[in-house]
């Protein structure tokens, strides 16, 4: 059940976020809010949907492919889990609204998520599907993504030269539990930009070429401080999540 607090927590997020942008180096526009509503009922992200919100970010394929159907179709959608290249198909097919996929983090799901886009044009109304490679910049066995270095830019160089329905739009990351750890993450991920863009030859604005989504509740104003331009906020929001089912 959706409580009284959601709509003035995202209004609170998003605030700090635009004071934490205004306060960096950088001249780009705030960092944009990815609503994560893992575990929580449709009912409260109505709530920050009718507060103004419309980008939301969900962990597992399942769980959008229940919600999506049942809220506005001017949602973007950002999947921000782990996917199952196998489950590649009918997260877009039963996403028709999937903006972005930023969990990318091989070239089988690549592919598997390139054809499915094909397959589903129509659907989409020709619209090509945004995303990001992800990046363990941790190094933990327990975190997905791709470990950084020429596996980056070869996944980066794949979705580019042959995944026509894809565009790549930026890397992300979790980094580790421990904030005081957590820099030294977000650093390795902006490293990781500039090599895939000089790479790439997509010159040297890094910032403006390639977004980098980086930060969750615990620590998304020190993200936005170190650049990071997609930010996934779930319980600051919506309260604690709730495994039990």
């Amino acid at each position: 059940m959706a409580t009284p607090s959601t709509a003035k927590n995202v209004a609170d997020v998003l605030s700090r976020i635009t004071v934490a942008s205004s306060q960096r180096a950088s001249t780009s526009a705030a960092t944009r809010l990815v609503a994560v509503s893992k575990t929580k009922p449709v009912e409260q992200l109505r709530e920050v949907y009718d507060a103004g919100h419309k980008i939301f970010g969900e962990n597992y394929v399942q769980e959008i492919l229940e919600k999506a159907p049942k809220l506005p179709n001017d949602i973007s959608w950002h999947f921000v889990g782990h996917i199952q290249s196998n489950k590649a198909k009918a997260l877009v097919q039963g996403v028709p609204n999937l903006k972005v996929v930023e969990t990318v983090d091989s070239k089988k799901l690549a592919d598997k998520l390139n054809v499915a886009v094909e397959q589903c044009k129509a659907l989409r109304e020709e619209r090509l599907l945004d995303v990001m490679v992800q990046v363990n910049t941790s190094g933990e066995e327990s975190k997905y993504g791709v470990a950084p270095g020429e596996n980056v830019v070869d996944l980066a160089k794949h979705i580019r030269d042959n995944c026509k329905e894809l565009k790549l739009i930026g890397l992300m990351t979790i980094g580790m539990p421990d904030y005081t750890s957590k820099p030294e993450n977000f650093d390795r991920l902006k490293e990781e930009r500039k090599r895939v863009c000089d790479a790439l030859g997509l010159g040297e604005d890094y910032e403006r070429a390639l977004e980098l989504s980086m930060g969750m509740s615990g620590d998304f104003e020190n993200a936005i401080a170190m650049g990071s331009t997609n930010v996934r906020v779930g319980s600051t929001i919506f309260g604690a999540r709730d495994y039990s089912k």
